[in-house]
């Protein structure tokens, strides 16, 4: 799932090429990930990507009104949250032909701009499809954008530490909980906590002041290391170039790199998370959720 430092890099990269082309058309395969339709998505077409940018997981393209229709609405914005496994492509040689909806296709969303052939695709592998755009004249109108937390990276110290002394339940579900800190996902929250050397299930509330003091520092570390890493690369790499960078997330069996211990992992339904027992549970092995018990 792309989180905070992806979407910041993938921003970047349509920014650095979008921003200030005119939207040319907009071809849609799969209705379902509209989730509005009013303003309908052919009201972008000749306007101008003005820029694109983040608000914690969402990319946000910000379009103004193109020379042929001044009197449009003033902004529009195109967000889309990327979900589970969405991802963006962009092209020099999009094709001409319109998508055919409800094909196999993984493309959901392509948006034609610039030069003929310019422009970049939504994508959508696997089966849950998760993948969501909008189209609003104002973020707010997105209830899960007007919900969110503040953003991580946004808040000093004191301002996260209130925040954890308020929250109720184990820092892995705080820090991934977007209505609460808005950009961390399940896999920088291993990364994050793993630096820490926090278990992911402690409860947040009951944090020492040191331990507080070192998640801020492992949130901003984490993610500037992160954020380094990917920035000036090509969307297409960012996914190897994310996983190069995991010290234990999706890592179960391997050696930790800080300590040599063995990575493990509990798994839930849909996800897991994998952490150090040496790092960060006192040498304490914490059971499967499969098994529906924690080993103490």
């Amino acid at each position: 799932m792309p989180e905070l430092p992806e979407v910041t890099a993938i921003a970047d990269f349509v920014d650095g090429r979008a921003a200030g082309l005119p939207i040319r058309r907009v071809d849609v395969a799969s209705l379902s990930v509209l989730k509005t339709a009013d303003p309908p998505y052919t009201a972008l077409v000749e306007r101008i990507i003005e820029s694109v940018g983040r608000v914690g997981k969402y990319l946000i393209i910000r379009t103004v009104p193109g020379p042929e229709h001044p009197d449009a609405d003033p902004v529009l914005f195109l967000v889309i949250h990327l979900s589970r496994a969405g991802w963006l492509r962009w092209a020099e040689d999009l094709s001409p032909r319109p998508l055919r909806p409800g094909g196999k296709s993984p493309i959901a969303l392509r948006v034609h701009c610039g030069l003929p052939g310019e422009g970049f695709d939504v994508t959508e592998a696997g089966t849950q499809k998760r993948l969501a755009g909008w189209i609003v004249r104002d973020l707010s109108e997105i209830e899960r954008i007007a919900t969110l937390g503040p953003d991580v990276l946004a808040l000093s110290r004191d301002e996260f530490a209130d925040i954890l002394a308020g929250a109720g339940g184990r820092i892995k579900n705080v820090l991934t909980d977007q209505r609460i800190v808005a950009g961390v996902g399940n896999a920088y929250s291993d990364e994050i906590l793993h630096a820490a050397e926090l278990s992911p299930f402690a409860t947040a509330k009951t944090l020492t002041v040191d331990q507080v003091d070192t998640l801020y520092q492992a949130i901003h570390d984490v993610f500037t290391d992160a954020i380094g890493r990917l920035e000036g690369q090509q969307v297409a790499k960012l996914k190897s170039e994310k996983r190069t960078g995991l010290k234990v997330h999706a890592r179960t069996g391997l050696p930790c790199p800080v300590c040599g211990d063995t990575i493990r992992e509990v798994s839930f339904a849909d996800r897991s998370f994998q952490y150090c027992p040496a790092c960060q549970t006192g040498g304490k092995v914490l059971a499967d959720r499969r098994m529906s018990r924690l080993l103490k």
